[in-house]
């Protein structure tokens, strides 16, 4: 499957469709059609979706959690060793250190800060997104509420497995009031949003670049460099901190572990979060439009 390949015509059929709230008949019959099934209930069985989806690999969720238990025990000691020799860096004490250390492991899984997660370039290249075009529900908004569950089930799996370790080995803090676990369950929602938001542009751009492991590496370094996965950003020093603080990286790590903290201004950090969560899926949107303009068929 290519994208914009020249001298190919576009895809004006029908295709069939296993989803039953699609259409019968064409593209234009299916947009006259009134959908049989309500958008939420849609959009909430496609979370679930997704959710059973990865429940399926157990084992290897659970091997993900011992692996990030593994290493988040080691960046706990080396924080450790940094804080003892510079108490109060950054604002945090060593507790706080060890806290960001397990709270950011947990986030690794439900955020894919490694990139990937989604299923669109395989599809582009196979072809099968011309089928996913033709549905009569947003590609975005469908891949989102997948993407939705599959977060839950790792955050669930992967990530408080590491947190509960964390806290048995050396001790963390835990959010005292209310408010503030308020704070931090709608930073994490909007983190996961964010997270999405990006990987999902970068999915799109497979329709045009027609590899997507340049374009997936990249994504990956920026996101375990500027997310404050590898080292609270709060370190960097200057102008240069201030700007990493605003990247939309750093909406998907650092932001919402600030909140767990109680470290930062809440109505500000969810500002930011929800900002870059509508421009991604502005964008994303953007896009989706676009490849609807240039998707063709290999020979069709």
């Amino acid at each position: 499957m290519r994208c914009g390949a020249p001298g190919q015509r576009r895809i004006i059929a029908s295709f069939p469709s296993a989803d039953p709230c699609a259409g019968p008949g064409t593209v234009r019959d299916r947009a006259l059609t009134p959908w049989r099934c309500k958008t939420f209930p849609l959009y909430a069985r496609l979370v679930r979706y997704g959710f059973r989806k990865h429940a399926t690999y157990v084992r290897g969720a659970l091997a993900g959690a011992f692996t990030n238990s593994v290493f988040g025990i080691l960046r706990a000691y080396t924080l450790i060793a940094v804080w003892q020799a510079r108490p109060g860096l950054a604002g945090y004490d060593i507790t706080d250190a060890v806290t960001f250390c397990f709270v950011t492991q947990a986030f690794i899984g439900p955020m894919q800060l490694f990139g990937g997660g989604l299923t669109i370039p395989e599809r582009i290249r196979s072809g099968d997104i011309a089928l996913d075009l033709v549905r009569p529900a947003s590609l975005q908004l469908w891949t989102l509420a997948e993407d939705v569950g599959r977060a839950a089930y790792l955050f669930l799996v992967r990530g408080i497995p590491p947190m509960l370790l964390g806290a048995l080995l050396f001790g963390i803090s835990v959010p005292a009031r209310p408010g503030q676990w308020a704070a931090f369950l709608t930073g994490f929602a909007l983190a996961v949003i964010v997270s999405f938001g990006w990987r999902y542009l970068v999915a799109l751009s497979v329709c045009w670049l027609l590899d997507d492991r340049g374009v997936t590496v990249l994504s990956m370094v920026l996101s375990t460099f500027f997310s404050g996965m590898m080292v609270p950003l709060h370190l960097f020093p200057g102008w240069f901190g201030d700007l990493v603080m605003v990247l939309p990286w750093a909406a998907m790590v650092q932001l919402p572990t600030d909140l767990y903290l109680g470290t930062a201004a809440v109505a500000g950090t969810l500002a930011v979060q929800a900002l870059w969560a509508v421009v991604l899926l502005g964008l994303g949107a953007l896009g989706t439009r676009a490849i609807r303009h240039k998707v063709v068929i290999q020979g069709g």
